[in-house]
């Protein structure tokens, strides 16, 4: 009785140090705790590419957490972080998806950042995705099509450029230029080897003219800054005039003058009009008088 007793104590002992055991292991796994030393931050990625719950999440590579749920949310996917306590998070921290092995695993990766600032925790924050070898593979799978495309486009366009520099008529005409530019240079050769000495007689000159006008203007400064201030003058002068000339234009045409009133009045041209009038008529009966029978002139002259 003893000995069945003794039995069913290690059995019950092994039995619940196999569920401690147990429970350790599971815990660890899947990253359960007993004791509240952690805290969660809400992450929100564009793509996640098989991120999945219970993932690791590092902060400089260090495990310090996991993922503890996913939630597409429209177009974005939220993941909800837990992380220890102990880990200090700045205000300018980076979250990624990362790729934790070549076998395609994957994690959140934490950089914590360098401000001053804590992280607030109780905002959700913008993740970004780390682009891995399989979206590298599909990306350029997805290229296969563009990159056949291409290269077609560029097969077409050396075969064409090959058969352009095959031409015979192309090649003549290359060749023909190629000669013509080597008889230019030649020619261009021989006329500056025989007109060294007058190339270099004109520089020569061309320097002695600069040097003469150089001391012309040197010894004349005096003389055209003179000129130049005399020339000023005459432009204040005349640009003085112009405008008196257009005040009295003004004035004029606004009839603020005898010359304005004059021409600009109704009464003084009539008058004028009537006047030529009668002095057409006058000279008109002094004409007839004087073919007729002359102008009878009764004047008495006395001289003093």
């Amino acid at each position: 009785m003893k000995d069945q007793r003794k039995t069913e104590i290690r059995v019950g002992v092994t039995v619940v140090i196999g569920l401690i055991v147990f429970l350790w292991i599971l815990g660890w796994a899947k990253n359960f705790s007993f004791v509240s030393n952690e805290r969660e931050i809400k992450v929100e990625f564009n793509n996640v590419a098989g991120l999945e719950a219970g993932d690791n999440v590092t902060v400089n590579g260090v495990r310090e957490g996991y993922v503890k749920n996913l939630t597409v949310n429209g177009n974005l996917v939220d993941v909800d972080l837990v992380i220890n306590n102990n880990v200090r998070l700045n205000s300018d921290a980076i979250f990624s998806v990362a790729m934790l092995d070549l076998m395609g695993g994957k994690k959140i990766e934490i950089i914590p950042g360098e401000s001053d600032t804590e992280l607030d925790y109780n905002k959700v924050h913008k993740g970004t995705f780390a682009p891995d070898i399989p979206s590298v593979m599909s990306f350029a799978g997805n290229m296969q099509d563009e990159v056949a495309g291409t290269l077609k486009d560029i097969k077409i366009t050396l075969t064409s450029l090959n058969k352009f520099l095959q031409d015979d008529n192309f090649n003549r005409e290359v060749k023909n230029s190629v000669s013509n530019l080597s008889s230019a240079t030649d020619q261009l050769n021989k006329i500056l080897t025989e007109n060294r000495s007058n190339i270099k007689e004109l520089l020569a000159n061309g320097n002695d003219l600069t040097k003469n006008t150089k001391e012309l203007l040197a010894a004349n400064k005096s003389g055209i800054s003179s000129s130049i201030e005399r020339l000023n003058f005459v432009l204040i002068k005349a640009d003085t005039l112009l405008s008196k000339m257009n005040n009295v234009a003004d004035q004029t045409v606004n009839k603020q003058n005898n010359l304005g009133k004059m021409l600009y009045s109704k009464d003084f041209y009539n008058n004028l009009d009537k006047t030529l009038k009668q002095l057409n008529e006058l000279t008109g009966i002094l004409i007839k008088a004087l073919k007729d029978e002359g102008i009878k002139v009764d004047a008495h002259i006395s001289i003093f």
